[in-house]
């Protein structure tokens, strides 16, 4: 069972393909088509649009439906018919994150970007990102919004240990760490309360989910105590 849809922008058109016996992988082909079909499963499932469905899971170029209740088949069917607005900006809830600039490969980012130092840190928060997807750690997000001419390599050798609330960069993605670990990203700050990215007592336990919009705001770094939602 597969289908190729066609309302898809890019020039590949997006695959639906069978991952087990109630699950669909939609293959798109760029992460902006991801983006906008995840927002577009989400939004059809909220209107009652797309009942059996469990649960929705995007990536960097797919996006799975689990836990599907009906029959799977002519669900490929239907999402072969769909026709999928581009994607809509400055649509769902902003969560804010304090940000103290002062990551050690601040200067190497403001040389790759060919700016001053001071200008790294306006550049980043003066940018609206979108959550595209989750995953490497519980609470990590990978962050889209950043211009192309802003896209930057990751580390040619990543480091064995990255301080838990390390705000970074790596290709078109921003990120924040939620825990200590190894990471090749640029490191450009630190979120000073990292602990509120993942609460696993809290509902849902992730502060950043997919679809949710995300503002950075600099602060001193005696400050930046807490998160807005």
């Amino acid at each position: 069972m597969s289908a190729r849809t066609p309302g898809g922008a890019g020039d590949r058109p997006p695959v639906v393909l069978p991952a087990g016996p109630d699950a669909l992988l939609v293959e798109l082909g760029s992460g902006e088509e991801t983006e906008a079909f995840h927002a577009e499963v989400l939004r059809r499932r909220a209107a009652g649009e797309l009942p059996g469905v469990r649960e929705v899971v995007p990536g960097a170029r797919t996006v799975l439906l689990d836990g599907i209740a009906r029959d799977a088949a002519a669900l490929a069917r239907e999402l072969a018919s769909w026709r999928v607005p581009p994607l809509r900006r400055g649509t769902g809830g902003l969560v804010e994150i304090p940000v103290v600039y002062d990551g050690p490969d601040l200067a190497d980012v403001a040389r790759a970007w060919g700016v001053a130092v001071a200008e790294v840190a306006g550049l980043h928060s003066g940018t609206e990102f979108r959550v595209a997807f989750c995953g490497f750690a519980p609470g990590f997000g990978y962050l889209t919004g950043l211009p192309d001419h802003l896209h930057l390599p990751r580390r040619a050798t990543p480091r064995t240990r990255v301080p838990a609330g390390s705000v970074a960069l790596a290709g078109p993605y921003a990120g924040v760490y939620p825990r200590r670990s190894p990471g090749g990203w640029q490191l450009i700050g630190r979120m000073p309360d990292p602990a509120a990215l993942w609460n696993p007592d809290r509902e849902p336990p992730a502060l950043l989910e997919p679809g949710a919009r995300v503002r950075f705001v600099e602060v001193e770094a005696e400050a930046g105590a807490g998160v807005a939602a």
